[in-house]
């Protein structure tokens, strides 16, 4: 039997390749006839460019130093593709994985190294380029991103008034979105996001309404908009409503984009099973995320699916044929009990 291996990274404890890995040894111990193909996966946000640069022959990987949320100076890695297109990470430059636990605060973090990183790649002569957006730190709108790409924004007296395009980037622009939230309300940038990123409850509404006084102004001063009800506009703290005002970009599932990437619908093609996973299967793990793309892949060819989640909420789970949970364990011991949980799922198909 044709297994398939395409876990996202368990985020803060394993990256993807390690835990498909840990999957295929666990399932391995139990099923050694199976065949399993390894296709580590990833949505845009952190892992996407180590995952697609492990995956892609031809790829080439670049360092580019930029400004991390913080404003410090930080190496961020990039790919430029065999096809011609340059491969961005926001994370490399304004994730939240580089910042320590007393260093966040999504009300001064900064996106600025996100255009550092588009003009490094158009300076390399790439005139398209995919950013993949998921584990910032930032709910700047995208503001730092444009201003690193010479695009004004005006302040008085601490709020903004005025917007306007510098010198066009002269490139495609593709957002590969973990998420599909748009900028504002209830489901966006910063009801769903912020407090994971350092903020306060306190600090919730007047993030929001800086986010909302930035739609207002952007959209009323730049042509092409409206984009605040665009889905992924609210990913990477709003960074997908900028880039896609500023730049042109178009926003896109990031699951979608990185599975074409490393050729995850051939993998699937005459497997009999698909094992997925990720840190967290909850409410958001629909709405972009990597066992959600793997699902709908595997479904389209009649493949069976199953998934292992580090911690398991909100019934999301219920959508896969099998499903199990590492526990509460799983951020000390992530690599031993997905093998653990993997050799049970693979007994529960006799």
């Amino acid at each position: 039997m044709k297994v398939v291996v395409a876990p996202d990274t368990f985020s803060g404890s394993l990256a993807a390749a390690a835990a498909a890995s840990a999957i295929a040894a666990g399932w391995s111990s139990v099923r050694p006839q199976d065949e399993l193909v390894l296709v580590p996966m990833a949505d845009g946000g952190d892992g996407t460019v180590d995952v697609v640069a492990a995956a892609v022959s031809g790829a080439q990987r670049r360092e580019t130093e930029v400004l991390d949320a913080r404003g410090r100076p930080a190496i961020a890695a990039w790919l430029a593709l065999p096809d011609g297109r340059a491969l961005l990470e926001s994370a490399q430059a304004c994730g939240l994985a580089r910042l320590a636990a007393d260093e966040r605060d999504p009300a001064t973090a900064t996106s600025f190294g996100v255009g550092q990183l588009v003009l490094a790649a158009r300076a390399a002569g790439h005139r398209t380029v995919v950013i993949g957006l998921g584990g910032s730190a930032t709910v700047d709108g995208g503001v730092g991103a444009a201003r690193a790409l010479g695009h004004s924004l005006a302040s008085r007296g601490g709020e903004l008034v005025h917007a306007d395009r510098g010198t066009p980037l002269g490139a495609t622009v593709v957002v590969a979105a973990d998420v599909s939230s748009p900028l504002l309300g209830p489901d966006g940038a910063v009801a769903r996001f912020a407090l994971q990123k350092g903020a306060s409850a306190a600090q919730l509404p007047s993030l929001e309404r800086a986010l909302s006084r930035l739609a207002d102004v952007v959209e009323r001063d730049l042509a092409g908009g409206p984009w605040r009800e665009l889905a992924g506009a609210g990913a990477a703290g709003g960074l997908g409503f900028g880039l896609a005002a500023f730049c042109g970009a178009r926003i896109a599932p990031g699951a979608q984009i990185v599975a074409d990437l490393v050729e995850l619908p051939a993998a699937l093609e005459s497997a009999a099973l698909v094992v997925t996973g990720e840190g967290k299967l909850d409410r958001q793990t629909a709405t972009g995320k990597v066992p959600a793309h793997v699902l709908r892949l595997a479904r389209r060819r009649e493949v069976k699916a199953f998934a292992i989640a580090g911690r398991l909420e909100d019934g999301a789970g219920d959508i896969f044929d099998a499903v199990a949970e590492l526990g509460p364990d799983g951020l000390r011991l992530p690599a031993e009990l997905l093998a653990v949980r993997a050799a049970e799922l693979a007994r529960s198909i006799y």
